[in-house]
């Protein structure tokens, strides 16, 4: 981080030296790339004041992810695969990676379940805000008066951790019948 903080200090102080000779010589040649530097620069400055706010504990680990169907039957289901593409091109766009650890297949159509990891750095931080229910309201495909439907799915985030934390039990916490 600190690296980085340094290089985006480097590159402001190139393009503030930049725009100084331009405006020094009146040369407007150089407008276009001083414009794709500030775009750049602040691009890298937004995506590093957002990675400041994750100050949790396991923001910055990889996250575990589960995502089940649950009522609205076969429109669940497909509803639950959406998801699954979703968060999977969402990975890809972020330049993480996606590790698929188990899929269930629903009977007509989409996903019963499916637990993946996405390994990159802040994920959990990024997903935290996507655990609970997620519904769908659609004309549904399956049926065939074509009426609305109202479709749910679950999400489940937790942060992958490398070590399980040691848990200390009190002597005095434990009862012990027989």
């Amino acid at each position: 981080d600190v690296d980085e903080m340094e290089g985006l200090e480097l590159r402001l102080s190139d393009t503030e030296l930049l725009h100084a000779m331009a405006v020094e010589e009146s040369d407007e040649t150089v407008a276009g790339a001083l414009e794709t530097a500030v775009a750049a620069l602040a691009s890298d400055l937004g995506k590093l004041e957002l990675r400041s706010l994750f100050t949790g504990d396991h923001d910055a680990h990889f996250a575990v992810c589960e995502i089940h169907a649950k009522d609205g039957g076969t429109d669940a289901q497909d509803w639950a695969e959406m998801m699954l593409r979703m968060y999977q091109r969402w990975a890809e766009r972020r330049g993480f990676d996606i590790e698929i650890d188990e899929v269930t297949a629903g009977q007509e159509a989409g996903i019963l379940s499916a637990t993946f990891i996405i390994k990159g750095r802040y994920a959990t931080g990024l997903l935290a805000s996507e655990r609970g229910m997620h519904r769908l309201v659609r004309i549904s495909p399956f049926d065939s008066q074509a009426r609305r439907q109202t479709s749910f799915a679950s999400m489940s985030v937790v942060p992958l951790l490398e070590e399980a934390e040691a848990v200390e039990v009190d002597e005095k916490d434990l009862r012990i019948d027989t």
